[in-house]
């Protein structure tokens, strides 16, 4: 027969951060979206861009990340099209269902592809595959959301 020992230890606790710094995950993430290489962004609750990678400007033709941040991602110069031939803007109702707005709205991860169309004339419209993640203040409400971006 064979032998099987347990033994339980107690679960290790950190002790709580005594920092001045505000610890919550979106003011974390705000400083690690501007200076990253992927395309990734950053809006807060009211939809409104907190930080933005280079990379993700030039995927979603908002211009440089100096003229997004601080203005809201849907007028931000972002044109959002439906998946039909004909290529029509997708309606307000319809864009609060892309995967930044929906993390906020139903506080869970949210994925699903966007057409977005390219601001120059003649380019191939971009198929963008969209993760995004709510973002936590400190009080544990939801402040906003973290997006990473691949083009398909």
């Amino acid at each position: 027969m064979a032998h099987v020992e347990l033994s339980l230890t107690e679960a290790f606790v950190p002790a709580p951060a005594t920092s001045t710094h505000e610890s919550d995950s979106f003011s974390r993430w705000v400083g690690t979206v501007s200076a990253a290489a992927e395309p990734c962004l950053v809006i807060d609750v009211h939809t409104i861009v907190s930080a933005v990678s280079r990379s993700c400007c030039t995927l979603l033709g908002l211009g440089s990340p100096a003229e997004a941040v601080g203005r809201p991602l849907l007028d931000n110069g972002l044109r959002l099209l439906d998946f039909t031939a004909a290529r029509a803007e997708l309606s307000e109702q319809e864009a609060e269902k892309i995967p930044p707005l929906l993390a906020i709205s139903s506080q869970r991860l949210a994925r699903g592809l966007m057409r977005v169309a390219t601001p120059a004339v003649g380019d191939p419209d971009a198929t963008v595959d969209a993760i995004a993640a709510p973002l936590l203040a400190a009080d544990g409400s939801v402040a906003g959301s973290l997006t990473f971006l691949s083009e398909v």
